[in-house]
Order: structure tokens, then C-alpha cells, then sequence
């Protein structure tokens, strides 16, 4: 899957905070809060790169990711806030599908080739440019556009304010996952 992975082991846990929190890091990513009083044999995850191709689309994996692994009680819990929401939301709404739906039909069990067909089935008709039109446009996002302010900001919180180099939150999130450095 590509995902960065944080035993959830006490153990290897980099420190504990004063909330009695305990806080594990994995490569260059966000620390992952994990509860002491938690099972602790359970992994946390990041979603799949979203310039992996689902179907056509880049990025619809990594929405089905965050559904499957969130279910599992698996994906680190910093990206709870915008489940369904950011680029899920905008993908849902280019493909005209109800993201409840669809998760739903994730979360039956799934495999990636049926929620392609899903989508497929149940969502608009996509012709090639319009699979050019949302694959570029995803993947430039932040790109000296109306959000580039937000991806500094997460930049900022990520501790990758520096980084010249990260101009679109496809970029950021590789780096924040530790998928490159």
C-alpha cells in the first residue's frame, strides 16, 4: 500500500506527553497521539500515495483508504477531520456520488476494481478529458492557486515550512507520509 506504518507499542513510542499520551513518529510525519489505555498491537497508517491510479483517477484510492483503515480503528488521527471532506469531497462531487454511499459500499468489502466499478455504475459518465481535466487539476492543487495558502499552512504544522520544493499537496503529503524525504 505504500503507507507509512507507527507500531502502536509503547515501547517504541518516542516520548510520553504530560497528558500521559503517549507520542510515536514515523519518518518525517505529524506525531500520532495514541491512548496508553489502547490495544496496543494495532498498526497506524497513512492512506496510499494519491498519485495512485484507482480506474482512471489519482487520488481515489487514497479515499478509500482513509474508509477502510478508519473502520479498522488503523489510520493515524490526523486525517479524521477531513474524511469526506477536501479532496474526498471533491472527488465524490466530480464523479457525482454521495460520499456516505460510497463509503458504505467500501466498507462492505469492497476491493478497489469493484469501487472502481462503483463509481463507474452509479456516478457520472467520465469522458478522457474529464479524466485529464481532475487528474491534473488534483495533482497541481496549491500550486500557486487559491489554496496555496492553506498547503504553507500545512507546511507550517508539518514543521516543512522551509521546503521550497513541496508546491502541491500531492507533493506535501508524500513527504508528510515519509514516502520521500
Amino acid at each position: 500500500m505504500g503507507a507509512c506504518v507507527l507500531r502502536r507499542d509503547r515501547k517504541e513510542a518516542s516520548s510520553i506527553v504530560s497528558n500521559g499520551v503517549a507520542e510515536a513518529t514515523c519518518a518525517t510525519t505529524k506525531p500520532a497521539r495514541i491512548q496508553p489505555d489502547t490495544e496496543m498491537t494495532q498498526e497506524i497508517e497513512t492512506p496510499r500515495s494519491p498519485y495512485e491510479k484507482i480506474g482512471d483517477l489519482v487520488f481515489l484510492g487514497r479515499t478509500i483508504d482513509k474508509i477502510r483503515l478508519k473502520a479498522a480503528g488503523r489510520l493515524r488521527p490526523d486525517f479524521f477531520a477531513l474524511m469526506g471532506d477536501g479532496y474526498d469531497a471533491r472527488i465524490m462531487n466530480y464523479l457525482k456520488l454521495d460520499y456516505a454511499a460510497f463509503a458504505e459500499f467500501v466498507l462492505s468489502g469492497a476491493s478497489d476494481a469493484e469501487c472502481w466499478q462503483y463509481c463507474v455504475r452509479n456516478g457520472r459518465k467520465l469522458s478522457d478529458v474529464d479524466v485529464l481535466i481532475w487528474n491534473d487539476f488534483a495533482a497541481k492543487r496549491g500550486w500557486r492557486d487559491s489554496v496555496s495558502g492553506l498547503l504553507e499552512k500545512f507546511k507550517a504544522e508539518s514543521g516543512l515550512a522551509g521546503r521550497d520544493d513541496i508546491q502541491t499537496f500531492f507533493e506535501y503529503w508524500e513527504v508528510d507520509e515519509g514516502r520521500k524525504p
